[in-house]
């Protein structure tokens, strides 16, 4: 199925919530649980900008679709961290820019040498790149649609559901754009494949795992994607990535909750 990016850069707008009733959050408030997985979600979509910092120092820079892409991909994914925000505000926790900063300065180095480690390894790669960046961020858009599904099922807050639901469609095109691209590039080239097949393998992560504390990646994934459901809704992950070319049989959700003991 074509993604037509003129359509997506033309119709991409902030999410909206002002218009939802938040004050219902004051008289049927959140339970603590919830508000912690939330608090992640809403760091996680304000850490958008540095993933986009590191991809633009790859092969990917040069696609001019990719980068139309991901400067609107970026700005939604800002608004979304906004409008979570809003709701932790609701509940007395505040995220202004002074928390999301040191959340950055923990990372220390780290957060440092990857543009440096992405760029060199990306170029020597070369075009190829651009294919494995795709399958990456489509796993990703995967597992954010999942989650924010499976937090709308489990609280069944109106509210909240309504803002999920709002969310997951914005994220539900974002995988449309990665998923047509990794598609396309992965059928063309035996290498990404390869190559592609091995990074998701040995270094992907739940998203956040790379940025939150291992308690907190811990905690979302036992509150999400515990029990048959939860587990139900991994193996769907898993199922997408394996029906792109030379990706079959991959398990890389479920092998995260395995080894983090998510009970089944």
């Amino acid at each position: 199925m074509a993604f037509d990016i003129r359509d997506y850069t033309r119709t991409s707008q902030a999410v909206q919530w002002q218009d939802l009733p938040l004050d219902e959050f004051r008289t049927n408030p959140l339970p603590p649980d919830t508000l912690r997985s939330l608090r992640y979600m809403c760091d996680v979509e304000y850490h958008t900008v540095c993933y986009l910092r590191d991809m633009l120092v790859t092969p990917s820079h040069k696609d001019p679709q990719v980068t139309a892409f991901m400067t609107m991909w970026n700005m939604e994914e800002f608004w979304h961290g906004e409008a979570l925000a809003e709701v932790l505000n609701l509940h007395g926790q505040s995220i202004d820019y002074d928390h999301l900063k040191a959340t950055r300065l923990k990372m220390g180095w780290r957060d440092k040498l990857d543009p440096l480690k992405q760029s060199l390894l990306a170029n020597v790669v070369g075009q190829d790149f651009v294919a494995v960046h795709m399958i990456w961020g489509a796993a990703n858009e995967w597992s954010a649609i999942t989650a924010y599904n499976r937090l709308a099922e489990l609280e069944r807050h109106p509210v909240l559901t309504e803002l999920l639901k709002r969310i997951a469609k914005q994220e539900a095109r974002h995988v449309a754009f990665y998923a047509t691209q990794a598609r396309d590039r992965l059928a063309r080239s035996k290498k990404a494949q390869k190559i592609a097949r091995f990074a998701l393998r040995k270094f992907w992560g739940p998203v956040g795992s790379g940025v939150m504390a291992e308690s907190e990646v811990r905690h979302v994934l036992g509150h999400l994607m515990s029990g048959p459901d939860g587990r139900r809704a991994a193996r769907s992950i898993d199922d997408h990535i394996g029906r792109m070319p030379g990706l079959s049989g991959l398990r890389i959700v479920e092998n995260a909750l395995d080894v983090r003991g998510v009970p089944a």
